[in-house]
């Protein structure tokens, strides 16, 4: 996993902005963590040594601190104005990377949400809405650690960590040695935990996907199951998924604790090596009090930013799991055509619509479903679609509401064409036409309370008075007991006898012993495509 994903920057503008200001600030802190460091020991330095201090020795940053920062008076008012700094500074980028990052996950949210709109009702049957939404709620909300904790922490180790090592450097070569020797350890540690914890964070994220879909789908089946008395029949498996996700969360917290206490000791065993050479020194007297002061206080500061990129890195994998997730989806191809225009949309009542060779090659692009499907539907007449499941019917609705885009063939009405496989009418022109009422109606929050069959009838109703000129019935009767379903048919016939050209997709033998005209829906692999299929009169 990459300690910054190059999407985020490309696609994110509040990130390309954020990633700017934190590498400032980052610059900013590390000048006033030099600063502080030579001011304590321009004070420590006279209370320690034995004898009076003759010798600047800070050498040539002791231009950064002069040497009148010795006396109490002066030095802690430095110090005092230092550490306000620090903490003003700290406090705005704090502010700023959980503005950036609640910025980053609402536009990232909206992008994953205005994707998948485009990608079509065909899409969206196949089972993966439910994990966008687990992806675009908890799972994005898993960025903010990201921006707030590693964003920061990673600006600080390209820069205070140079800085400190240079001064460092300046004030005394073996310590630079030391300390140049022992810090990449802690990236290689810190390689081996992200490794670990990149595997972690995307069972995570999977067992937290698998409990939003299953979570989801009860909430959905609810009204159904309680109505059947077995409500309570998801419950262990729902549990089970929770404690799955429970396991997943307790591991990537015990890596995380882990990763930090290698990191703390393998930084903590580093400097002790520093401070031990540098006491043995002292006593030789190979080295002043002051330097020594600087130095032992400088080292652990060039560790510190390194160490907490390893620290907060489980924090930020979660999220960047989810990110990687997003951008994955956002990638995916939009699997309509890109179609040019046929014009306005032509009004079909009183006008036939005509299908010629409709062909819809399945996502695997292994079958056509339907295959070569042509028919005539009227005005005023009840034209059913039938044929095994998997052959296209529902499929064909959907073309003819032009949110899918054929393979092959053209649907027109009259003689004027709407819909061919590079080229279609205004989408929003042809719909205000058209009432189409899927297997599975989606009422949006109000159809929540009801049960599938009750969320079918509502759903009828309203494509039933809709006034449109054509109506697409997806297995209307399908959820309805025998009293409903003759209701429902009626209603069909009356709207086909008011002018409205109905088809509809079933396999009730009552709804095509309603119909007026009847069409055999089949498919066929995409190297054998089956001869075009025409309407049969129903009598």
């Amino acid at each position: 996993m990459r300690p910054l994903d190059p999407r985020l920057v490309r696609r994110i503008g509040p990130a390309r902005r954020h990633i700017i200001v934190t590498a400032g600030l980052g610059f900013l802190t590390a000048l006033l963590i030099l600063v502080q460091a030579l001011l304590i020991a321009r004070l420590l330095a006279p209370v320690l040594s034995p004898t009076p201090l003759t010798d600047d020795g800070l050498r040539w940053w002791g231009g950064v601190v002069p040497e009148s920062a010795r006396t109490l008076a002066t030095g802690l008012t430095a110090l005092a104005v230092i550490v306000a700094l620090r903490t003003a500074l700290t406090w705005l980028q704090e502010r700023l990377a959980h503005r950036a990052g609640v910025q980053v996950v609402s536009q990232l949210r909206e992008m994953v949400v205005a994707h998948v709109a485009t990608l079509g009702p065909r899409w969206a049957a196949g089972g993966r809405t439910a994990d966008i939404a687990t992806l675009v709620t908890r799972g994005l909300d898993d960025l903010l650690p990201y921006f707030v904790r590693y964003l920061p922490q990673l600006a600080l180790a390209v820069t205070v960590t140079p800085v400190m090592m240079v001064v460092v450097l300046g004030l005394d070569w073996l310590s630079a040695v030391i300390v140049i020797a022992t810090l990449p350890l802690v990236p290689v540690f810190m390689v081996l935990v992200g490794l670990l914890t990149q595997e972690r964070s995307a069972r995570h994220l999977e067992a937290m996907q698998r409990l939003g879909t299953r979570t989801l789908d009860l909430i959905e089946g609810l009204p159904t199951l309680k109505a059947l008395g077995r409500e309570r029949g998801p419950a262990a498996r729902v549990r089970e998924l929770g404690d799955a996700q429970r396991r997943a969360t307790m591991g990537s917290l015990r890596i995380a604790f882990l990763s930090g206490m290698v990191l703390e000791l393998l930084t903590t065993l580093a400097v002790a090596i520093v401070a031990v050479t540098m006491g043995f020194r002292l006593i030789a007297g190979d080295i002043g009090i002051e330097t020594a002061l600087a130095v032992l206080v400088l080292a652990p500061e060039v560790y510190l930013p390194v160490r907490n990129v390893g620290t907060h890195f489980h924090a930020s994998a979660d999220g960047l799991a989810a990110a990687d997730a997003a951008f994955t989806l956002l990638d995916e191809s939009d699997p309509t055509h890109v179609r040019a225009s046929l014009g306005e949309a032509p009004d079909p009542r009183g006008r036939e619509l005509r299908v010629d060779g409709l062909s819809v090659a399945t996502p695997d692009g292994a079958r056509l479903a339907p295959a070569a499907l042509s028919f005539t539907a009227a005005p005023g007449a009840i034209t059913v679609l039938r044929g095994p499941n998997g052959e296209g019917k529902s499929t064909a609705l959907l073309a003819l509401t032009g949110l899918l885009a054929p393979d092959e063939g053209t649907v027109a009405v009259g003689d004027t064409p709407v819909l061919r496989d590079d080229a279609a009418v205004a989408l929003d022109g042809w719909l205000a036409h058209v009432a189409w009422v899927p297997q599975r109606p989606d009422l949006g929050p109000a159809g929540r309370t009801l049960s599938l069959g009750q969320r079918q009838r509502r759903a009828l109703s309203r494509a039933f008075d809709s006034g449109r000129a054509i109506v697409l019935l997806d297995e209307p009767t399908s959820h309805l007991d025998r009293e409903s379903r003759a209701e429902v048919i009626a209603a069909i016939r009356s709207l086909a006898d008011s002018g409205a050209t109905v088809v509809v997709a079933t396999h009730e033998p009552e709804v095509v012993a309603a119909a007026d005209a009847m069409v055999e829906v089949t498919g066929a692999l995409t190297s054998t495509v089956e001869p075009a299929n025409t309407g049969e009169d129903a009598s």
